[in-house]
This record gives structure tokens, sequence and C-alpha cells, in this order.
């Protein structure tokens, strides 16, 4: 059974991912800073592993259904590690969308009503 209860780590876990994707959103502002997209990446996988918990990010990431979005999304990473922050961003926006595209229709982002 899955606990819905705001613990201290949940907490903490979406501080981190607020700040992650902050960090990602300055990176691009300005004008694809590697630096603060990098710190934006780390930030946001690790509120995710404190939210969700280490165990069901792991299991999220490695569902076969999500390999692509999860190969799209580490690729891109590693571009901006490299240097390369503007290829880096669209295939991690890829990799994003593919991952999360369950996620976005379920919460009613999808355009299915029209």
């Amino acid at each position: 059974m899955v606990s819905f209860e705001m613990n201290d780590l949940k907490k903490i876990g979406l501080g981190l991912t607020g700040f992650g994707i902050f960090f990602s959103f300055l990176g691009i502002v300005f004008f694809f800073d590697k630096g603060l997209i990098a710190m934006g990446n780390i930030l946001f996988l690790s509120g995710l592993g404190l939210t969700i918990g280490l165990k069901s990010t792991m299991q999220f990431f490695t569902k076969p259904k999500n390999y692509k979005g999860t190969i799209s999304f580490g690729a891109g990473f590693f571009l901006v590690l490299i240097g390369w922050p503007f290829f880096g961003m669209l295939l991690e926006a890829y990799g994003f969308i593919v991952l999360f595209r369950g996620f976005l229709s379920s919460a009613g982002f999808s355009n299915n009503h029209l």
C-alpha cells in the first residue's frame, strides 16, 4: 500500500524537485548555461528520489516501456555535462516527455477533450 502522508523526506524531495526545475529554467534563460542546467538536473533527480523513494525511482526509470525516455534523458544529461547544453536540453526534453506522458495525460494535460 502506498502512503500519501507528507513526511520530512517527501517535503525535502519536493523542495529539491522545485529547485531543480527552477535552476534548469535559469540555465535556459541565461543562454543555456551548462552549470545551472547540470545543477538543475541533479537537484531534480535527487528530489524525485526523495519524493517517491529510491526503489520506486529506480523501478520507474528501468521499466521496459520507459527505456526510450530514460536513455534520452541520460544522454541529454551527458551532453550538458560535456558542454553541449542546447542539444542536451533538447534530448532531455524529449526524454522527459516520453517518461512522463502517462502522468501528464492522467493529470488532465491531454488534448482528448477537444
